[in-house]
């Protein structure tokens, strides 16, 4: 069955970095847009990052352009997340989610994606 699992996730000081990794299973996901979102407690999820193709076209949250990178293994049939200069607001479940063609436009939208992780935790003290 076709599946994605995240790792990665774990307890970090403000300022340090962490780089989540999205495996996937089943089947390829080399042709699907890629997404990573997250949820804090009590808040709604929201978007983080997105690879629409390949690496080639990338969006980020306002929030954390800049210290957030997607990027695609497709050889592993892996997507990952690095994250450098995490702050307390970072704190969250991050999760990993997949569109596979044909592809949904808001890729800053759950609703696009059918494939999803359970997601991994990451804490960003101060």
């Amino acid at each position: 069955q076709v599946q994605l699992v995240e790792s990665g996730g774990g307890l970090v000081q403000a300022g340090g970095s962490l780089r989540l990794s999205c495996s996937a299973s089943g089947r390829s996901f080399n042709s699907a847009a890629m997404g990573w979102f997250r949820q804090a407690p009590g808040k709604e999820r929201e978007f983080v990052a997105a690879d629409r193709w390949q690496g080639t076209n990338t969006y980020y949250a306002d929030s954390v352009k800049g210290r957030f990178t997607i990027s695609r293994d497709n050889a592993n049939n892996r997507v990952y997340l690095q994250m450098n200069g995490l702050i307390p607001e970072d704190t969250a479940v991050y999760y990993c989610a997949a569109d596979l063609p044909p592809w949904g436009s808001r890729y800053y939208l759950p609703s696009m994606y059918e494939y999803w992780g359970q997601g991994t935790q990451v804490t960003v003290s101060s």
